[in-house]
């Protein structure tokens, strides 16, 4: 999910297209967003019967990162940059590709041409019309050294997007990308190869548009305020600062497609404490919120509650480069195999999570025959399984060449609830299985845990990826020497030499082909034992009776609220 130097993905069957698992009531056209707000604002309650059915309270885990399309990371982030701004497709129910600001679009012969036509009623909530430059220099911006995009890859490596890994490189100028604005509603994009999946990309938050001139009049605080913002989707954002508790969107009355749109607007609250947002639940202050732990058997049989497959895989990342104890392999392996994943999903997040045993988690990408490409979770076992006493005699191996009895590690963990009582288990299996290892935990902001991986600055790290498109490569491509997302340093040529042929070599044209090496690929990377798996994510939600039309996906953005419905 960040700025891979050399992920690559490329020339998929028809078949590999995403599939459904990380990204209010508008003022007239006014002259400037705050006076867009301001009116949308004023206007609510007043318009509120008209403009939809009722005003929908959301409860998010973590707080908003960045509301930049071009420099947001993480799923939160994309889940409300994309309530307020429309791609040039968007996710249909099930996943699919679906005309959004493009009202229709061509594809060459050869599969590297794409026109796009922009909808001659897409407006932005300033009143200024959608145009194809929007596109053109959000895109520029997005592959921009100078902004250092961690999801710059999506437009070289994913979307081959012609000459834009060279400017990420800094060895071409923005200007060159492939991509045209033939006039203010034609956007033509050249690609390098064909890319089967490219429509699919579209409604991932770095390809949305940005307004160049109101870009250009926020200055350094573009995206960081309901006046610094500008919408072209469903709803407008009327309350927001940096690291907010609470924030609210009200309906777009001037959105192309709002008359489908029934709600009156989104308030979201941010709450941490998941014992505090299932009581906010109860008292009627929320209509959605995430359960964790014994919450679920408090509900399990509450006509409310549903699981909803969310398509994260956690996992522990070990430093393999900066941590010397940790570049042993059996060390690593003894960990790995001293970890019981049905414990810590049955037993502690009771959530309908899913124990994982592979680099790539089971049930969101389908292959040429359309299968799970993680069906069989006991592929690995000879290097990922609940064994104690292989534990230990890979522990004694590692003990005898490293010349030391005892272990010390740090981990860090994200300061929200369900993180942490896993790292507590995870502390707890690890020291109980392996005499003299001790597991220090050190809770931190999911921001600060995030920078402190990329910058090498950890031992152990509980983290998370969700799916970016629905590839194995979203996962497979973080492991390529150099890639940014490879938080151990881990490096493998014969790994790096399998990624770089189902992508750039012979196997990208070869469905079935690309597919088993890809399976060659996962095996190296789970007998070097690179990550320890734990879970496929699940979330276990309290939904309203009153709601209905949520669309849960288990890849890019995982909610989308544009035709939820709120009754009374």
């Amino acid at each position: 999910m960040k700025n891979a130097k050399s992920l690559l993905a490329f020339g998929m069957a028809a078949a590999m297209a995403l599939a459904a698992t990380g990204c209010g009531g508008s003022a007239s056209s006014a002259s400037s967003a705050a006076e867009s707000t301001s009116s949308a604002s004023q206007a609510t309650e007043a318009e509120s019967a008209s403009a939809g059915s009722g005003t929908l309270n959301i409860m998010l885990e973590t707080p908003v990162e960045s509301l930049d399309p071009q420099l947001a990371t993480d799923g939160t982030s994309f889940e409300v940059i994309a309530d307020y701004t429309d791609g040039l497709m968007q996710m249909d129910a099930d996943g699919a590709a679906v005309p959004a600001c493009a009202e229709s679009y061509e594809v060459s012969e050869d599969g590297t041409t794409y026109t796009f036509h922009i909808r001659e009623d897409a407006v932005w909530s300033n009143g200024d019309p959608v145009t194809a430059n929007d596109f053109v220099f959000a895109w520029q911006r997005a592959v921009d050294p100078a902004n250092a995009s961690e999801y710059s890859y999506m437009l070289s490596d994913i979307g081959q997007i012609v000459n834009a890994a060279e400017i990420i490189a800094g060895e071409k100028d923005v200007s060159e990308l492939g991509v045209t604005a033939v006039d203010d509603k034609t956007l033509e994009v050249q690609l390098n190869v064909p890319v089967s999946y490219f429509l699919s990309l579209m409604y991932f938050p770095t390809y949305y548009p940005v307004n160049q001139a109101f870009f250009e009049s926020c200055g350094d605080t573009f995206a960081t305020s309901p006046e610094t913002t500008l919408s072209n989707g469903a709803f407008v954002l009327t309350s927001y600062e940096p690291a907010a508790t609470a924030f609210e969107l009200v309906k777009n009355e001037d959105y192309y497609d709002a008359d489908k749109v029934q709600l009156a607007g989104l308030n979201y609250q941010v709450i941490q404490d998941s014992q505090q947002a299932l009581m906010s639940y109860q008292n009627g202050d929320l209509d959605t919120t995430l359960l964790n732990g014994e919450q679920v058997d408090q509900v399990k049989d509450d006509p409310e509650f549903t699981s909803v497959g969310a398509g994260y895989l956690w996992y522990i990342s070990p430093n393999i480069k900066e941590v010397p104890e940790l570049a042993n392999l059996n060390l690593r392996l003894a960990m790995t195999f001293a970890l019981d994943r049905d414990s810590i999903c049955n037993d502690v997040l009771k959530d309908g999570c899913a124990p994982t045993y592979t680099a790539v988690p089971p049930e969101f990408a389908a292959g040429p025959d359309g299968s799970d490409f993680s069906a069989d979770q006991t592929m690995f076992a000879d290097a990922c399984a609940y064994d104690p006493d292989k534990a230990l005699e890979y522990y004694e191996a590692a003990k005898t060449e490293l010349s030391q009895d005892t272990f010390t590690f740090d981990m860090v963990v994200d300061a929200d609830d369900a993180p942490q009582k896993v790292a507590q288990v995870v502390k707890e299996q690890l020291e109980t299985t392996l005499p003299g290892m001790t597991i220090n935990l050190t809770i931190e902001p999911k921001k600060q845990r995030v920078e402190d991986m990329q910058n090498g600055n950890f031992q152990l790290a509980l983290t998370r990826w969700g799916p970016d498109y629905a590839d194995p490569m979203t996962y497979l491509g973080m492991w390529v020497t150099d890639n940014s997302n490879n938080y151990g340093f881990w490096s493998n040529a014969d790994y790096d030499a399998i990624i770089a042929e189902c992508t750039t070599g012979d196997l990208c044209t070869d469905p079935e082909g690309r597919w088993s090496a890809l399976y060659d690929a996962e095996k190296i990377v789970m007998d070097e034992a690179v990550i320890f798996p734990l879970y496929t994510q699940c979330n276990a939600e309290m939904v309203s009776s009153a709601v209905s039309g949520i669309e849960f996906h288990p890849v890019a953005l995982n909610r989308v609220y544009k035709n939820a419905v709120k009754a009374g």
